[in-house]
C-alpha cells in the first residue's frame, strides 16, 4: 500500500510546491492503508452488504472513493479518458471481490500520487472546471477536495465496520 513518497524541488518546483505535493501524497497514503485495514475486518458478503437498509455499503463507497479520484484528477488533470458513471457507484449491488475492488482504489490513488508529483509551481493555480465541484476554481482546491472528501468517507467506513462487528457480537450472545 502506501509508500512514503518525496517531492524533490526541480525545475519549476520549489521546496514549498514539493512540501504541498508530499502532505498531500501523505494523507491519500494514510486513507488508502486505513480503508485497507477497515476492508480486512470484513468478510466478502459484508464488504457489499449494507447492514443497515439507508446508506451504503463498505463496497460502493470504495467504488465512490475510486470514481471520484479518476474523474476530479485522472480525467480532468491527467487526461486519463476515464468517464465516470457516479449512480452506479451507489447501485452496484456487488462488483467483483472485495480484493478487485480495493485494487481499482489502489489504482486511483496511484493516479492521484503520480499527478501530486508532476505538480510544479505554477500547476497549483491553475484554473480547473469539472462537473460537481462548481466551486473549486484550481488545482489545489481539488486536491484539497479529493483529500476532505476521502476522509469523510473514511468515517461512514469506520461506521459500518463497528455496525457488522455489533451485530456479529449481538448474534453470538
Amino acid at each position: 500500500m502506501g509508500n512514503s513518497f518525496i517531492c524533490s524541488s526541480g525545475p519549476g518546483r520549489t521546496k514549498v510546491s514539493a512540501i504541498i505535493a508530499d502532505g498531500f501524497i501523505h494523507y491519500f497514503q494514510e486513507f488508502q492503508d486505513r480503508v485497507h485495514v477497515l476492508a480486512g475486518t470484513l468478510t466478502n458478503d459484508q464488504f457489499w452488504r449494507k447492514p443497515y437498509p439507508y446508506g451504503n455499503s463498505f463496497g460502493n463507497l470504495v467504488l465512490h472513493i475510486s470514481g471520484n479520484l479518476n474523474y476530479y484528477i485522472g480525467s480532468q488533470i491527467e487526461n486519463s479518458g476515464y468517464i465516470r458513471d457516479r449512480e452506479l457507484e451507489f447501485t452496484e449491488v456487488q462488483n467483483g471481490s472485495k480484493d478487485e475492488a480495493l485494487a481499482k482504489m489502489d489504482e486511483a490513488v496511484a493516479t492521484v500520487i503520480k499527478s501530486l508529483g508532476n505538480q510544479n509551481d505554477l500547476d497549483w493555480s491553475l484554473k480547473y472546471y469539472a462537473i460537481g465541484v462548481d466551486d473549486v476554481h484550481d488545482r489545489f482546491s481539488i486536491y484539497l477536495r479529493c483529500s476532505n472528501h476521502f476522509h469523510h468517507h473514511i468515517g461512514q467506513m469506520i461506521y459500518l465496520v463497528k455496525a457488522w462487528s455489533n451485530a456479529a457480537n449481538t448474534s453470538t450472545d
